[in-house]
């Protein structure tokens, strides 16, 4: 995917608290959480065979791919131009990845991406490269997206657009939430979106 023309950089992409914040964070959330990530890559690898870390491109910030780390939660991997999004008693899904997808254990690894610099702890999440190319066909706003770095959680998330998208409809909610996120963006927005993002982890009844 081509970066998105004119480098259009908004506040939340080039802020430095921002990114202060999102190493500190990172950081000191994987040594905390990594006895989790051990035990549970130690359950993967046990359960099924494949790669601990399921790898998959995304778009980033101004369209710029990045490869993006998770457990791997499925017996497959998809990567290509076509890309079936999770459902609900999916097939695909192993035993350890309903549960790791149902609490989002498996999106831990992403820390690393914040480390790295590919993501932020708060903005739009990032989709599958065939999902940006469909969606972006179809939604005239789906590109203002990438004014911001992709976040493990974001504003569509606690507003409970979260999940598979099952139509057009569904999508360009999330994307409209995402331009609400940058167009509003301060550090305290962002702490908001944090504290948030617990209660409807809990809540969430669309994830799997």
């Amino acid at each position: 995917m081509n970066a998105v023309a004119g480098e259009i950089l908004a506040r939340v992409a080039v802020d430095p608290g921002k990114r202060f914040i999102d190493v500190v964070v990172a950081a000191l959330a994987l040594i905390f959480f990594a006895p989790v990530l051990l035990l549970a890559a130690l359950w993967i690898k046990l359960e099924s065979p494949g790669p601990v870390l399921f790898r998959q491109t995304r778009g980033g910030l101004n369209g710029r791919t990045f490869t993006i780390y998770k457990l791997r939660s499925m017996r497959c991997e998809e990567n290509g131009d076509k890309v079936t999004q999770a459902r609900r008693d999916d097939d695909r899904i192993t035993k350890s990845g309903k549960l790791l997808r149902t609490t989002s254990i498996d999106e831990l690894p992403q820390l690393l991406n914040v480390l790295k610099g590919d993501m932020s702890l708060v903005g739009p999440r990032p989709h599958a490269m065939a999902h940006d190319a469909y969606y972006g066909a179809l939604i005239s706003t789906y590109n203002m997206r990438f004014q911001a770095k992709p976040g493990l959680t974001g504003l569509a998330q606690i507003r409970g657009l979260r999940g598979g998208t099952t139509d057009v409809e569904d999508m360009a909610a999330r994307i409209k939430a995402d331009i609400a996120y940058i167009d509003g963006w301060s550090l305290m927005s962002d702490i908001r979106i944090l504290l948030l993002t617990v209660p409807h982890l809990l809540m969430a009844e669309n994830a799997y």
